[in-house]
């Protein structure tokens, strides 16, 4: 083996009166008054690793684990006209605009309906990620939740305002009476006015000559909520039987794979049974040093790793190739210049809306310099802005972004950030630094650590040690080797985010 270790000389020096030995024994025989310790600088090591092993432990029994994601219905029953017309046919006319008296209290109007989610899992496309991302009457996209009896409602605009105009100004209720599908992409809804509007209008298009079809990176609250179009409720009349139903379909299938961590030491039997000064076992210091460096090893991979299996060897899926393979992406390469904090705060309202993430990131893993980019912000509100409010000296005003304060969870530091959307949980973790990663935020929920145990083996950091002679002689030397199986389990995309 390769890391055989054996004694150094510890202060050998050419200055010696025995220089010849490179044994150094001090200037006439002096002590120098050696003290009794020897100072160590102590480093952040593994705050991911940490975390993740401590709130995340899942064991699997199979080197290929898989899992179920289910994202609900419940929120999601709306859609986007793509078409509309006085008849069934309702040609794909791309006009946006009704003419005066087709939706008047009591007539009947047709709406082709789609939407921008799949409805095998209820997938939807993710905020920065071009890829996978979801158009407007996509493959099995066709919302299948319009029955008869429901009410609708649909916005829209005064006529030939035009897509500058993305407020609406009033909505129309239909009650649906029929519903046809076009193959797996649209639905066409023959509906009843109930709420009406005599004059012209136009839908809420993208523009007035072209359906909404581009949905990816589009802000949800101001892009993407004027377009939609709701289902409130349904009405029935007296004595009438059970309505029609469906059926969702929220279940999507996902898989990880285990990852093999080993890190090895020797060490003849001499160099065992010699003490030192300090550190009288030399074997015992380097083996600690050997575990710490495991553990970083680790740390590395839940980070850096990308999921694959070549020439059978597993790879296991880490935090920064999921997030920006697959997670939010926001950019954060101008934090601490040209990014303000209120551009920030958008960030946060896109990747926290509740129509699409009701979960806040538990841990958010950041660089050295948006650390202090955070306490700066912090910093500036604290010196700059205890402002007076309404002439009443007794009254200083509230901050919505502040850094309220700092705690030790697991053995790493936490600075709490307060926002709007919540208490962000701040950890530097130097191993982001010299990357382009400013930000992972990483819901705890949605990832876990996935030990390899079954059949009476545990293979989360076992230990193995064994006894190894020396080619072409009779000595023997302890051999150790720490060795992990495990990987990485990550869910729901739209829970976790990264900035960069």
């Amino acid at each position: 083996m390769a890391d055989v270790f054996g004694m150094e000389t510890y202060g050998a020096g050419p200055d010696s009166w025995n220089a010849g030995s490179g044994k150094l024994t001090g200037d006439l025989r002096r002590k120098y008054n050696f003290g009794d310790r020897v100072s160590e600088l102590a480093i952040a090591q593994d705050p991911f690793f940490r975390f993740v092993s401590k709130v995340g432990k899942k064991p699997t029994d199979d080197p290929e684990f898989k899992f179920t994601e289910r994202r609900g219905s419940f929120h999601k029953r709306y859609a986007y006209v793509t078409a509309h017309g006085a008849n069934s046919s309702v040609a794909d006319t791309g006009d946006a605009t009704i003419d005066a008296g087709l939706v008047d209290a009591g007539d009947t109007y047709y709406f082709k309906m789609g939407t921008d989610y799949e409805n095998k899992g209820n997938m939807t496309s993710i905020s920065g990620q071009s890829t996978g991302a979801i158009a407007v009457g996509a493959a099995n996209t066709a919302p299948q939740f319009f029955l008869n009896d429901q009410v609708i409602k649909i916005n829209y605009r005064a006529e030939d305002e035009g897509s500058a105009y993305t407020t609406p100004t009033g909505y129309l209720l239909a009650k649906i009476k029929s519903v046809t599908a076009v193959g797996n992409t649209h639905q066409i809804l023959g509906c009843e006015i109930v709420k009406g509007n005599t004059a012209a209008c136009d839908l809420m298009w993208e523009s007035v000559s072209a359906p909404v079809s581009t949905v990816y990176n589009k802000t949800i609250a101001t892009d993407l909520e004027p377009k939609r179009c709701y289902v409130v409720g349904s009405a029935h009349g007296q004595g009438t039987g059970y309505p029609d139903t469906w059926k969702d379909q929220p279940f999507s299938t996902g898989f990880g794979l285990t990852q093999i961590w080993k890190t090895a030491m020797a060490m003849d039997n001499t160099t065992r049974a010699t003490v030192l000064k300090y550190e009288p076992n030399e074997f015992a210091r380097i083996w600690r040093e050997k575990l710490i460096e495991h553990k970083w090893d680790i740390e590395q991979s839940l980070l850096f790793g990308s999921q694959a299996t070549q020439d059978g060897v597993h790879y296991t899926q880490g935090a920064v190739d999921f997030c920006v393979n697959y997670g939010n992406i926001f950019s954060g390469s101008t934090i601490g210049s040209t990014k303000s904090q209120d551009d920030f705060l958008d960030d946060m309202s896109q990747f926290l809306d509740p129509r699409y993430n009701n979960a806040n990131a538990t841990l958010f893993l950041v660089s050295t310099d948006v650390y202090n980019w955070f306490h700066k912000l912090g910093g500036y509100i604290n010196a700059n802005m205890r402002q007076t409010d309404m002439g009443d000296a007794n009254k200083a005003a509230s901050m919505e972004f502040s850094v309220g304060g700092k705690k030790n969870v697991f053995g790493v530091n936490i600075t709490q950030v307060y926002t709007p959307y919540g208490v962000m949980n701040i950890a530097r973790n130097i191993h982001l630094d010299g990357t382009e990663i400013k930000i992972l935020a990483l819901n705890m929920k949605y990832c876990a650590y996935r030990p390899l145990v079954g059949n009476g083996l545990n293979r989360d950091t076992a230990v193995y040690v064994g006894v190894q002679t020396l080619e072409n002689s009779g000595v023997d030397r302890r051999v150790d080797l720490i060795q992990t199986e495990a990987g990485m389990e990550w869910q729901m995309p739209e829970a976790h985010a990264v900035w960069k």
